[in-house]
C-alpha cells in the first residue's frame, strides 16, 4: 500500500514556514537593521494557519499527496514577504494603492478556511459530475456579471470587477474558471467518443467531423466576447486554452490543438485589427521601448520598469530588501514577479518557477492515477489552468507574449485570485486522496497484518 507520508508532510510544512520567516527577517535586517517587530505575530499566524490546514487534510484526506500543501504554503508565504517588503518602501503612492500585508494575511486565512471547508463538505469529488450543466451556467453568470449595470466596475481599463457593499471589489472570473473546468470535464466525459471520431485526413492529421466543431466555436466566441466586451485578455486566453487542453486530454487527437491554435490566431488578428484596446496591447508588446508608448497612459512604462528590475537583479539578485521594486507600477499585483526577480535574481525566479512546476506535476500525477474519466479530466484541467496562468503572467511581464490582466498565483495581492486558487488546491488534494487511497480490502488486510505483528 502507498504510504500516507503525513509526518513527512508536517516536516515539509514546518520547513516552508521557516523559510518564509527567514525571508521576513532578512527584509527587516536589510531595510532597518533590525528584525521586524511583527515577525513573531506573522510567524505564529502563518504557522498556526497551516497547522490547522494540515490537521483538516490529515483527517478528511489522509491519503492525499503530501507535497501539494507545503509547496503552496511556501509560495503563498513568499508572496506575503514580498508584499510586506513593498509596504515598507517609500514609494510615494497614495495609501489606497499601497500593498497591505495584514490584508493579504487575512485573505490567506479566508483562503485556508475555504480550502478546509471544501475538503470537509466535498467528500467525493465525483458528485460534481452530476452538476455539469449547473456548473456551466454558474460559470457563465460569473463571467458576464461585470457587464451588469450598477454592479460591474472598470479598473485599469478592464471591466472585470464587481462591487459588493461592505466587501469591496471581487473578480468573478477567478471563480468562473473553476466552475467552467468542472463543466468542461463533465461535458467532455459524456461527449468524448463523439468528439474523437475522425473526419477527413489532411496531410498526417485526422481532422474531426465538421458537425463536432460546435462546442469549440461556442467557447471561441465566448472567449472573444470576454476579450472585446470586458477588455480582459487574460481570462480570454485562460478560458479558451483550458478547453482546448481538456479536449485534447479527452480525445487524444492533436487535430483539436491545431484547430484551437488556428482559431486563436484568427481571433487575435481580428481583435487586433478592429478593437483599439487590443491594438494598444500588441503595440506595447512589439515596441516596448518606444518613447511615445512609454509616456502614454496605459503604455509600456510598467513593462519596461519590470524588465529593468529583472535585468538589474542579475543572476543572484540584490538581496531581499535591497532593491527598488517600488519603482515598478503595480509591483504588489500584476508585477510582483519582476519585483521578486530584482531581489532574488534569476536563481530565485527559477526556483520559484520550479515550485510552480512541482505543484502542476503533482496535479498531473493525480490525473494519471485517477480511476475514472471525470477525475482524470478534472485534475488535468485544474493543473493546466494553474500552469497556463503562470505562463501567461510570466510571459507577459517578460514580454514573451502581450501583457494581460492576470496575477501570479498565491503571490500577488488580491483576494479573488487567492481564494479561487486555494479552492483549486483543495479540489486537487481531494482527487489525489481518492487516487492514492487503496481499495477497502487492502486497508482491511493491512490492519489485520498489523494486529498479528503485535
Amino acid at each position: 500500500m502507498p504510504a500516507k507520508r503525513r509526518a513527512a508532510q508536517l516536516f515539509m510544512l514546518a520547513g516552508a514556514v521557516a523559510i518564509v520567516m527567514l525571508a521576513y527577517a532578512n527584509v527587516g535586517l536589510a531595510m532597518d537593521g533590525a528584525i521586524p517587530s511583527g515577525m513573531l505575530t506573522y510567524g505564529l499566524s502563518l504557522g498556526g494557519l497551516m497547522l490547522a490546514a494540515y490537521l483538516v487534510l490529515a483527517k478528511f484526506a489522509p491519503w492525499a499527496d503530501p507535497l501539494i500543501l507545503p509547496l503552496v504554503t511556501l509560495v503563498n508565504g513568499l508572496g506575503l514577504v514580498m508584499i510586506f517588503r513593498l509596504s515598507e518602501s517609500d514609494s510615494g503612492l497614495p495609501s489606497a494603492e499601497l500593498a497591505s500585508p495584514s490584508s493579504q494575511l487575512l485573505m490567506t486565512f479566508v483562503g485556508v478556511v475555504l480550502f478546509s471547508v471544501t475538503l470537509i463538505v466535498l467528500r467525493d469529488h465525483r458528485a460534481l459530475q452530476r452538476l455539469t450543466y449547473t456548473a456551466g451556467a454558474v460559470g457563465m453568470v460569473l463571467l458576464i456579471s461585470p457587464m451588469v449595470p450598477f454592479l460591474g466596475q472598470e479598473i485599469n481599463g478592464a471591466q472585470i470587477w464587481i462591487g459588493i457593499p461592505g466587501v469591496g471589489q471581487i473578480q468573478p472570473a477567478e471563480f468562473a474558471k473553476l466552475a467552467l473546468v468542472v463543466f468542461f470535464a463533465g461535458y467532455l466525459v459524456a461527449k468524448r467518443d463523439v468528439l474523437a471520431l475522425a473526419g477527413r485526413r489532411l496531410l498526417f492529421i485526422d481532422l474531426p467531423r465538421a458537425r463536432d466543431l460546435g462546442p469549440v466555436l461556442i467557447i471561441w466566441g465566448v472567449s472573444l466576447g470576454v476579450l472585446v466586451l470586458q477588455k480582459d485578455l487574460g481570462s480570454s486566453l485562460l478560458l479558451f486554452g483550458a478547453f482546448i487542453a481538456m479536449l485534447y486530454i479527452a480525445t487524444q487527437r492533436s487535430s483539436w490543438v491545431l484547430i484551437g491554435i488556428l482559431l486563436f490566431a484568427g481571433g487575435a488578428f481580428l481583435a487586433g485589427t478592429v478593437f483599439d484596446h487590443v491594438q494598444d496591447r500588441f503595440e506595447v508588446f512589439l515596441n516596448p521601448s518606444d518613447p511615445e508608448l512609454y509616456r502614454k497612459d496605459g503604455g509600456s512604462e510598467q513593462l519596461m520598469q519590470g524588465l529593468f528590475a529583472m535585468g538589474s537583479g542579475g543572476i543572484l539578485g540584490k538581496g531581499l530588501g535591497q532593491g527598488h521594486p517600488d519603482l515598478i507600477p503595480l509591483a504588489f499585483s500584476d508585477f510582483i514577479f519582476p519585483a521578486t526577480g530584482e531581489e532574488l535574481g534569476l536563481t530565485g525566479l527559477m526556483a520559484l518557477l520550479m515550485i510552480y512546476a512541482l505543484i502542476v506535476e503533482r496535479g498531473l500525477r493525480t490525473s494519471i492515477a485517477a480511476r475514472d474519466p471525470f477525475s482524470k479530466l478534472l485534475a488535468g484541467g485544474l493543473s493546466f489552468i494553474l500552469a497556463w496562468q503562470v505562463f501567461i503572467i510570466v510571459g507577459g511581464v517578460t514580454n514573451l507574449i502581450p501583457l494581460t490582466g492576470l496575477v501570479t498565483p498565491f503571490m500577488s495581492q488580491g483576494g479573488s485570485a487567492l481564494l479561487a486558487n486555494w479552492i483549486l488546491i483543495a479540489l486537487l488534494v481531494r482527487m489525489s486522496d481518492a487516487a492514492r487511497r487503496p481499495p477497502p480490502q487492502a486497508i482491511q488486510d493491512e490492519g489485520l497484518t498489523q494486529v498479528f505483528q503485535r
